[in-house]
């Protein structure tokens, strides 16, 4: 079907619907700007709703129950599905928009084009008619004078009142009138030749090679909007497996949610360790016992009785408790179980025993943990050091100095922070341990560092208070039913019942810290192909090891298991941190 055979007629309709057609493909362009404006929108929203319910570190500890951790699992999941309508947005911005874009520009250019070249055939045709409509004029005037003429002739012919020289002159005008008149008729019959050529021309060859490229422009729109259409579809397609990886996610998430593994959770958190109290006794009143001082008609308050509800503290089944808030209270209250408050003793000794061990437990493990970090930066700026004194070109070794001095003042303040809380801990689990002589090699670098290395002998608590262990071995040494501990100046070794020294544990007292140090596994939950530098691919479910967290940019440094590292993003990795 050729609209330059079906429409020949028709060419300010072709005209119309050729700028409609433009105006379609103007219009879906708006659409797709709006739908995007609202996937940004519904994507942001969406990463604010979930930054509001992100618990504080205050309230880190509530995160351990299986209901709160399955919700932290689904805000991440939705923070990932956030992520998927961004994408969306911006892949139809940059591929879909942009080529619609240009796809209008040259729409428009090949239809003033196509336009142009009808105008100029039409108006060629029309010049043509004009002519013919001219010529034929001026023969029909041409004729109806030599009709007069020839009229006018034969009447002077007849009458015999005029001479024969007015005779002759109406005969001469009578010839010449009609020798015009068949002039104009030659005129008229090649100019109607002309024209019957030029407007078979027009109607058979050039009116629709001008139609068949408009509606070769008009079916190249209607094909690339196809195109479009089919594209923006296939950009929410793509996405489909991510967001429904993410909805099963949550469901993951949800399944993994425990009542039991959370009653558990309960009594580890707000048990006491204390025992039950003993039974009351029961007072004869009829035999006081000797001093007692109250009449007979009076009885005295039980001191049992006292003592009892004394062990009923707030906070437990009897007292009076606060009243808390929100998801396990870790997005309303202001305060947590168990987190230092102002009046808070440092060894937690006003807690009851099991909170005791266990704050004890979180604090030792936050100072090795940022003991870790030091002895890793440590680690890095001697390599550093090494590379400048090899090749001063790069760097001067001595700028070093001052911050491997920091460094080494910074740990020692953590080791003896630590020691004096594996101290709390040992007297917490009633413990008597020593500290035995050790030598960290990684600290021989500074003039500081001595104060690191100098707790060689038996570093002395307060009295009553057991000593620590060094912190490599993350514990709190032997319990002294192992045998007693030498006192005085023995140099500080351990002695066992036997009277023997052991040195056993004297050399794993060495710390070896890696330059990143392992702070805990991960898994990727979608492919991803490495294009910056220091950025690592990774497979779908490969397994890898954390050894930096995202410090807010959307990054996590990862180690694969064929010892390469590198950074992914955050959001394509599921996270399990160790002493989490």
């Amino acid at each position: 079907m050729s609209w330059g055979i079906e429409l020949w007629d028709q060419y300010d309709n072709i005209s119309s619907h050729t700028c409609k057609g433009i105006e379609v493909c103007e219009k879906y362009t708006h659409f797709l700007k709006e739908r995007c404006a609202i996937e940004l929108e519904y994507a942001g929203k969406l990463k604010k709703l979930v930054k509001n319910y992100q618990p504080k570190k205050k309230d880190e500890d509530e995160c351990q129950f299986t209901s709160t951790k399955a919700f932290m699992d689904i805000l991440r999941e939705l923070f990932d599905l956030a992520g998927q309508h961004e994408i969306i947005a911006e892949n139809t911005q940059i591929q879909i928009i942009k080529e619609i874009q240009q796809l209008v520009v040259e729409l428009k250019q090949e239809r003033k084009k196509g336009l142009q070249e009808g105008t100029k055939v039409q108006q060629s045709l029309i010049l043509s008619t004009q002519q013919l409509d001219k010529t034929k004029k001026q023969y029909e005037r041409a004729y109806r004078e030599a009709e007069k003429a020839i009229e006018a002739y034969k009447k002077a012919d007849a009458d015999i009142n005029l001479s024969r020289a007015e005779v002759e002159k109406q005969k001469n005008l009578s010839i010449s009138k009609t020798q015009i008149s068949e002039e104009c008729k030659n005129d008229y019959a090649a100019q109607l030749e002309v024209t019957n050529k030029h407007q078979r021309e027009y109607y058979s060859h050039l009116l629709p090679n001008v139609f068949q490229q408009l509606q070769d422009m008009d079916e190249k729109r209607i094909s690339r909007l196809k195109s479009f259409l089919k594209s923006f579809a296939d950009q929410e397609k793509r996405v489909l497996p991510i967001i429904n990886t993410c909805i099963e996610g949550m469901f993951k998430a949800v399944d993994s949610i425990s009542p039991k593994e959370d009653s558990r959770l309960v009594i580890e958190r707000y048990k006491s360790g204390f025992t039950h109290p003993s039974d009351l006794p029961f007072e004869d009143l009829s035999c006081p016992t000797p001093g007692d001082s109250y009449p007979h008609n009076s009885a005295p308050r039980s001191q049992s009785s006292t003592d009892f509800k004394n062990q009923i503290k707030p906070g437990t089944v009897g007292g009076r408790t606060k009243k808390r808030g929100g998801l396990f209270s870790i997005f309303g209250s202001s305060k947590i179980i168990g987190l230092l408050v102002d009046d808070q003793k440092e060894d937690f000794s006003d807690l009851p025993p099991n909170q005791r061990r266990k704050k004890l437990q979180q604090k030792i493990d936050l100072i090795n943990k940022e003991i870790g970090k030091e002895t890793a930066e440590r680690e890095g700026m001697l390599k550093m050091k090494d590379v400048y004194i090899n090749n001063p070109a790069l760097g001067d070794a001595s700028s070093l100095d001052k911050k491997l001095e920091e460094n080494a003042q910074k740990l020692d303040r953590l080791n003896q922070e630590l020691i004096k809380f594996e101290n709390y801990m040992a007297d917490a689990e009633g413990k008597v341990v020593r500290r035995h002589s050790t030598a960290n090699d990684s600290l021989s670098n500074s003039p500081s560092e001595s104060s690191v290395q100098s707790n060689t002998g038996p570093y002395i608590s307060a009295p009553g208070t057991p000593i620590a262990h060094h912190y490599a071995h993350g514990s709190c040494g032997e319990d002294s039913e192992n045998g007693p501990i030498a006192g005085g100046e023995d140099g500080g070794e351990e002695v066992d019942g036997g009277g023997e020294i052991d040195y056993a544990d004297q050399e794993s007292t060495e710390e070896e810290f890696d330059e990143f140090p392992v702070i805990g596994s991960c898994r990727a939950l979608y492919q991803f192909e490495a294009m910056n530098e220091g950025s690592i691919s990774m497979e779908e479910n490969e397994q890898m090891f954390v050894l930096e967290q995202d410090q807010g940019d959307g990054w996590t440094r990862v180690r694969k298991k064929n010892g390469s590292d590198g950074f992914v993003p955050s959001s394509y990795i599921q996270c399990t941190l160790y002493g989490l």
